[in-house]
């Protein structure tokens, strides 16, 4: 591998290359809590500022498309400038922005700053994920990967349950004034890391130059069904146990538990993971989840029934995105961040196609039409899923 054309990070040699996963899963576990924050107090955030909650989860919409325009466009300068700065910088706008979420005076601003908040996490994310890959050891990459995606299992049970807990007893704008501290707390992390990257040199590739790899159309497919699904789903989930449950906000602190445990639990798999390849697992653990969404138009209307089904999609969803990360940057590992970029690209895509489309049919059809939705998307990731790898094999699919 010639080094014009990968990012390589080097931690300081007084820093164990722990201490980097460390730091990256705390960078994880910020910008995911700025995104998961919103569904659970959308009702709060609603009723403060004198707007209906499907107008208010536009702002969750209008991050994720900065996040995928960011990821798309910018994300290259990842491989040119280094991670490390890019990572550094990215914060920084990230914290900027959280404070602007706190001082919005109407939900005009309010979805403007979360556009901010997301072209600084389409970067981001990509420089995160990258960084875990690079430093990996050999045969240990998705044990790796796993640790640092525990960030989004910190921003689920630390993050949102404590929002809830915030917006109930002060202000959803302490929300954000929390989490911009805590973007602070990791950019002062990052400093003092002092993780050293060597750029690639000559001009970094634009993600879209990426998609004439082998097999990453159908991966990017598989990335697209499987985000909105969840992020769809998700940014109603906290309206449906308010209004339709008829439940305090508090109550979406122990659904944020359930899956944020099963995302952590997730973790102890990932030597499985190693040792049985993401080829056999990733059609397994899109057929899971599946699973849940029926689930949950079955048993949605309890919220017993909805902690325990989040429990499990935790698991799977930490699981689809492990695999999914290791699946993309196999296929070229000189163009990690590249190949990051697009992944995000997609993810967020996902997050506002589902955020703004699952909006209407929420209001006119409920939430058990979300689940019944996700769950088509799902039987598309699996079919894209097996037709790849069937595909891959030399097998012709006839339909």
């Amino acid at each position: 591998m010639k080094n014009s054309q990968c990012l390589e990070l080097h931690p300081e040699p007084s820093l164990s290359p722990a201490k980097a996963v460390y730091v990256l899963t705390g960078c994880v576990g910020v910008i995911g809590a700025n995104s998961m924050v919103l569904g659970p107090i959308a009702p709060a955030v609603a009723s403060s500022i004198g707007a209906t909650v499907p107008t208010v989860m536009m702002a969750a919409a209008a991050f994720g498309l900065g996040t995928a325009t960011s990821a798309l466009f910018l994300a290259r300068l990842i491989d040119l400038v280094g991670s490390a700065r890019m990572l550094k910088f990215t914060m920084t706008l990230l914290g900027v922005a959280l404070l602007l979420c706190a001082a919005s005076p109407s939900v005009a601003m309010f979805i403007a700053a979360q556009l901010i908040a997301g072209i600084a996490s389409g970067i981001a994310l990509p420089a995160i994920y990258a960084s875990a890959a690079a430093i990996a050891e050999p045969g240990r990459e998705s044990r790796t990967i796993g640790k640092v995606l525990t960030g989004w299992t910190l921003s689920m049970i630390a993050g949102v349950s404590f929002s809830v807990v915030l917006a109930e007893l002060f202000s959803w704008r302490a929300v954000y004034v929390s989490v911009s501290c805590l973007a602070a707390l990791a950019l002062i992390a990052l400093f003092r890391l002092n993780m050293q990257d060597r750029p690639a040199a000559g001009i970094a590739p634009s993600p879209l130059s990426a998609l004439g790899l082998p097999g990453i159309k159908s991966l990017l497919v598989v990335c697209c069904a499987f985000m909105t699904a969840f992020y769809g789903l998700y940014a109603y989930l906290g309206d449906h146990l308010h209004q339709d449950l008829g439940l305090p906000v508090t109550a979406n602190g122990g659904v944020a538990i359930a899956y944020g445990a099963g995302f952590g639990c997730a973790a102890l798999l990932s030597g499985m993971v190693d040792r049985f390849g993401p080829k056999r697992l990733m059609p397994l653990v899109l057929l899971v989840a599946a699973a849940v969404y029926l689930g949950l138009a079955l048993f949605g209307s309890t919220l017993v029934g909805v902690i325990c089904l989040l429990f499990v999609l935790g698991l799977v969803n930490h699981l689809g995105v492990n695999l999914l990360i290791q699946r993309l940057t196999a296929i070229d590992p000189a163009k990690r961040g590249t190949l990051m970029g697009l992944n995000s690209a997609v993810t967020y895509l996902a997050v506002f196609a589902g955020s703004s489309s699952y909006g209407p049919l929420y209001t006119d059809h409920g939430f058990t039409a979300l689940s019944l939705v996700s769950l088509a998307l799902m039987g598309i990731a699996v079919f894209t899923c097996m037709w790849r790898d069937f595909a891959g094999q030399g097998v012709k699919v006839m339909g």
